[in-house]
Parts: structure tokens; sequence; C-alpha cells
């Protein structure tokens, strides 16, 4: 079959599917991911097919939590020509052939897509964005429960409530021919179908909530594909070598703009804790860096995160799935979205300290939060058998099945 993967947002958010896509090209099927142009290179080094989605995810995050002050308006107008831009060009990827669409949370076009043009669709999550009462919804701005009902609830408006951002998707089922519909509507029928959904997260890391409805499956990470004959640079080797091993500290696609300035934070919080540190914070400034301290643009964490002592970063979910397949400690330093959640789950797991939410991120915090992930053997230990467990996983070979169905 001709499986299009549309994975819409920035390179965490695409990372995942180049892994999903090598497994199903290798059951034999043709393989194509959707995704924001600077991806392009890395799905095309693991020899699949791309199809560009126009829109920049980088200046939605640099004007939403931490980053750029921008007014309510202005942050409504962004995200709504964002939904415009990704919504054509998801219309664009897929007349140039497919024969299922997977689709990942922000994807939502897809759906529409998939309607029309007559095939079916399934959900590729790497987020948990259906209703349950086990957590307050991922994608509004909560970070404590509501309760239960509550949870659920609010859940549930995130699909059903009319939103300026979602607006495009009336537009957009006009130019397809598709008949109006609501948001209330969609759902019902979202539900009533039994959609299927796949989420690319560990159940030993978050378990399947018991209030899923049939069709929702949790069935571990998708690992990202290694870039063949990929090196690291000789500086990263060296400085790897001249010494104990390093914490990480990054902050993921968050990490430019404004957010570039905590790295100096972090370098504050390695002297204070008298630790080694390579540092993927955004725009580097050479005079921070020292005997101690390395900067470095873009390295593979599969490959540098099982050299390091302990990881910091913004728990995107992405980075936390790395950082527990690596077996280090980690502390959570979330900012917006399912941050909070991964964070807390870091937590939970006993595989590192309490979460330090970006806001409130200073030298001393970091610093003391580095120095118990480092020093307190209980989270390695811990980090080392879930690493095991979410190895063990096979999270790509259910898709793999279902997709295989719908060619029998």
């Amino acid at each position: 079959m001709r499986v299009l993967i549309i994975g819409i947002g920035t390179r965490g958010d695409v990372a995942p599917y180049t892994g999903l896509g090598s497994r199903l090209r290798a059951a034999g099927h043709e393989v194509a991911i959707a995704a924001h142009e600077p991806y392009a290179d890395m799905v095309k080094a693991c020899g699949l097919e791309f199809r560009p989605i126009p829109g920049d995810p980088i200046s939605l995050l640099r004007a939403g939590k931490g980053g750029e002050r921008t007014s309510v308006a202005a942050k409504v107008g962004m995200f709504a020509e964002y939904e415009r831009q990704t919504g054509e060009g998801v219309v664009d990827a897929a007349e140039r052939g497919a024969d299922v669409l997977l689709l990942s949370v922000p994807a939502s076009a897809g759906t529409h897509v998939a309607e029309a043009m007559g095939v079916p669709s399934m959900g590729v999550y790497l987020q948990p964005v259906d209703p349950t009462g086990d957590f307050p919804p991922v994608v509004g701005a909560l970070t404590r429960s509501l309760g239960r009902r509550g949870n659920r609830a609010m859940s549930r408006l995130a699909f059903t409530t009319p939103s300026p951002l979602y607006l495009g998707a009336k537009k957009l089922r006009a130019r397809l021919g598709l008949p109006g519909t609501t948001a209330t509507a969609l759902y019902r029928r979202r539900e009533s179908t039994r959609w299927p959904v796949f989420h690319g997260f560990s159940p030993s890391v978050l378990p399947r909530p018991a209030d899923w409805r049939e069709g929702l499956q949790v069935t571990g990470y998708w690992w990202p594909e290694s870039s063949p004959g990929w090196r690291p640079p000789a500086k990263l080797a060296d400085f790897l070598d001249s010494g104990p091993p390093p914490v990480f500290i990054g902050f993921g696609s968050m990490g430019s703009g404004p957010l570039a300035r905590f790295g100096e934070v972090a370098v504050a919080a390695l002297r204070r804790a008298g630790l080694r540190g390579v540092l993927q914070t955004g725009a580097a400034d050479p005079a921070l860096d020292d005997d101690d301290v390395l900067h470095i643009g873009d390295v593979p964490h599969a490959w540098l995160f099982p050299r390091m002592a302990a990881v910091a970063h913004h728990a995107g979910c992405g980075t936390t799935a790395a950082g527990l397949r690596a077996g280090v400690p980690a502390v959570g330093i979330p900012a917006m979205t399912d941050q909070p959640l991964w964070a807390s789950r870091l937590t939970a797991l006993g595989v590192g300290p309490a979460a330090i939410p970006l806001r409130r991120l200073s030298a001393e915090r970091l610093a003391d939060a580095l120095g118990a992930a480092v020093s307190d053997r209980s989270y390695r230990d811990r980090a080392r058998i879930l690493a095991g467990q979410v190895e063990a996983e096979d999270g790509a070979g259910a898709v793999v099945e279902a997709v295989g169905r719908l060619g029998d």
C-alpha cells in the first residue's frame, strides 16, 4: 500500500515517524512522510519519500510560554494562518498519491482529506489527547488535575468547542467538496466509528487509561531511524574523552530566540554543581564554553544520551523517550502542552527528582536537581530497569499489522 504519514510540528514531532516509516517499508509498503521543509534531509536520509508541508512551527513556539511577547489576537492569527498552511499542505501531499493516511495529533486536516479521497485513516499520536480522568488535557494550559470528571470534561472541550484556530476546517471541507459539519459532529463520528489511534509511547511510562474507549491503543515507542554514516563532531568526541561523563541540558526546538538566554542559567548551574555539561540550548555563546562546558548543535540523542551522567530537558515526547531508552537519570524542565505530563512521569517513575517548570528555572534550582540526579544511585538504577522495559517493546508492530490488514 502507499502509506502517507503526516507529521506536523518540530523535529521531535517528526523523528519518530522515520522509525515507523522504515518498519512499514520493510513490510513491503511504499512510505512517504509529509512534514515541514527543515526535516526533509532527516526523512530522505532514512530512504523514505519526503513531501513538504508549509508553515513554521518554531515561530509559534516563540510566541508561546517563555517566548516573545505577543498579543492574544496576534497569537490567534498566527495559529489560524499556520492551520491554513498545514491544511493546504496536507491536501497537496495526499494528492500525490496515498492508499492510507497516518495522522499525527496536529494533522487533523488529514481526516477531511481522507474522507474526500475515500481512503482510510488512522491516528499515530505521540501525545495522549483523548479524554481521560487520569490526567489534565495535554493540549491546554492546565498542569494540575481537575479531578477525574473535570479532566475528562476539559479534554472533550478541546474536540468540541468551536475555535478561531480550527475555523480553517470549514473552508477546507468546502474546497474538498465535503458537506459542512460542526466540531461536535466530527467528534461524535470519531467516537461512534471507533476511529483507531495508535500511541507511540510506552505503557511502562504511561499506562493506557482504563477509561479510554475501544480503538485507542498504547503500543510502545517508535524509535527514530538512525542516519547511516553519522559521526560525532571531533570537538564533541574529544570533550567526552577528556573527563568524566557530563550532563546534558537542552530545550529542544524551544531553545531558540528569547529562550536562548537559559544557556547562561545552564552554565551557572553546572559550575555551581561542579559538573561537566553538554548544552543544546539554542544560540551558543563561545565565551561560555570552557574545559567543562561544550555547546553543541544537532546531535542524535540516541548516540549522545547513553554517554551522559544525567539529562535535563524540556520533556518533549521524543526527548523524554530518548532519555528513558538511554537509561540515565532525567530532570524535566517543562513549559507547555504535553511537557508537564511527561515531566511528571519522570518523577513518578523514580528516574529523577521533581521537575522544574521553565518559568521557575534558576541556576540554583537546576544545580540542586542535577546534583541529586547524579549522586542518588536510585535514580540511575530505576532508569536502567525502565530502559530495558521500553527497549523490549515493539511499538511499531501494531501499526504495521493494522496497515497490513487494510491491504488484505
